[in-house]
């Protein structure tokens, strides 16, 4: 068969399941109600706890999750500021341009909705977004018309490289003194997860996986759905017009005449360059005693970007503006976070998660160890769609499994993170931002995403199995 044959195949399949997704994919929130449905009902069926008991377990669960959850809206607010300020957008819409047609303007999405999103999970889902709107905008102004749905599945693959990169939350979590596992493994440094042959390996199979996979899923011009069709208010907000949250921010203020001193402090760029230099030199102290491999964690990720956003806004006042627009992206997270912290207190209070692990993790070996850690957290990830969260479940078993084995924990938490960054592809709970700012639903991408999961998978076997660590 030749190569346009084998990429016309690729396409009808694509367009074959993604006309099922569109069918049958429930809203995100509504998914979220189904499978705490799921998980209520085998939790009865397979545990001795009963309907009333599981309701408990459900309530009790539903509020443990608040710091992790504020850490994750920080991730995503922080990384959505500095994704969404001007001197970034600025270099994203200068180079939305390159394609000359829908295959390469799928393969440059996914390129650098992966490449921003291995280094931070929520700039990568944030510059993925905006890009696909950015490359898909300046097509129809050429008069080219690249497919719609699947730039915006290609911006959602940051999701599927992040686990292996620093922002990873259960490598954070992991490095982060007093984590609830540190009697078990201890306290496990990046450089002794993410930073490793056999993450960055994985990252690689990814990349040269997904870019070439996402060039031949294009349709032909003839076929494809263009932004005007799905999103057309969305061509009102050209480059030129286009008002950055940092300048939508910086007109609160008033006029100058008659302005007090108080706006006049939170217009102050003395005052946002002297509290991001004094967040800095923590920062740069942090890692300068440490190391970036020892010292990264949740906090000092979210503090390094806070600081970060300080110098890209200039102002108080604009980058409140900033954090006010990106507030909008998280209002998925913050609803159904705890929902999914209730499936969590279902899943771990009932005993449900030690017959999960259990059923997986006994007929382990030192060598099928990572491929069945893998598959466990790719399970576990529909139902506690939160990297940390999940690792919370079970990362006190996956860890004493691996000691016991004689895996090292780094290379544990690593092969679990693939896992739960694999079947991303088909949870639709961190698409929520992606969705808010492309105006698509769920269901128009999650066809496409479920491509790269299923393709991803022989690859995924193959690299935890032989990769060396």
């Amino acid at each position: 068969m030749s190569a346009n044959g084998s990429q016309g195949s690729l396409q009808r399949i694509g367009q074959a399941v993604a006309n099922w997704s569109e069918r049958w994919v429930p809203s995100p929130f509504l998914f979220a109600i189904i499978l705490t449905l799921i998980a209520y009902v085998t939790a009865i069926v397979l545990t001795p706890d009963g309907p009333f008991q599981n309701v408990l377990n459900w309530y009790e669960g539903f509020w443990v999750l608040l710091e992790f959850a504020m850490q994750m809206v920080l991730i995503l607010v922080t990384g959505y500021a500095v994704a969404d300020s001007r001197q970034v957008s600025g270099l994203l819409n200068r180079i939305a341009s390159i394609p000359n047609n829908g295959s390469q303007a799928a393969a440059l999405v996914a390129a650098v909705a992966m490449g921003a999103g291995y280094f931070h999970w929520g700039v990568g889902l944030i510059v993925g977004a905006i890009f696909a709107v950015f490359v898909a905008r300046a097509g129809l102004e050429r008069g080219m018309k690249f497919h719609y749905p699947l730039l915006c599945a290609c911006g959602y693959t940051s999701q599927v490289i992040w686990h292996v990169g620093p922002s990873t939350s259960a490598g954070l979590l992991s490095a982060t003194e007093g984590h609830p596992f540190e009697d078990i493994i201890g306290v496990v440094p990046l450089s002794e997860s993410v930073f490793t042959v056999y993450a960055f390996g994985l990252a690689l199979l990814v990349f040269l996986t997904v870019v070439p996979l996402m060039y031949l899923l294009a349709p032909e011009e003839g076929h494809a759905i263009g932004i005007d069709e799905y999103a057309p208010e969305l061509l009102d907000e050209g480059a030129d017009e286009r008002t950055t949250a940092d300048e939508r921010a910086a007109t609160d203020g008033g006029t100058e005449t008659g302005r007090m001193p108080a706006d006049r402090l939170d217009d102050s760029r003395l005052v946002a360059y002297l509290v991001g230099t004094g967040m800095l030199v923590y920062v740069v102290q942090h890692f300068a005693t440490a190391g970036i491999g020892e010292a990264l964690d949740l906090n000092v990720f979210n503090f390094t970007f806070i600081a970060l956003g300080l110098f890209l806004y200039g102002t108080p006042m604009a980058y409140m503006g900033a954090i006010r627009s990106a507030t909008e992206s998280a209002a998925g997270i913050i609803l159904q976070f705890p929902f999914y912290a209730g499936i969590l207190g279902i899943i771990e209070n009932s005993g449900l998660s030690e017959l999960m692990a259990g059923f997986l993790l006994d007929i382990a070996t030192p060598t099928t160890f990572p491929v069945l850690a893998w598959i466990l957290g790719g399970i576990m990830n529909f139902f506690v769609p939160s990297g940390g969260g999940e690792w919370g479940i079970i990362g006190g078993i996956v860890g004493e499994t691996a000691v016991e084995l004689g895996v090292a924990p780094g290379k544990a938490i690593i092969a679990y993170g693939t896992g739960d960054m694999w079947t991303n592809m088909f949870q639709p709970f961190w698409a929520i931002p992606l969705l808010g700012i492309t105006k698509v639903r769920a269901r128009d991408i999650l066809g496409y995403t479920l491509i790269v999961m299923i393709v991803l998978t022989p690859v995924f076997a193959v690299g935890l199995y032989f990769l060396p660590y």
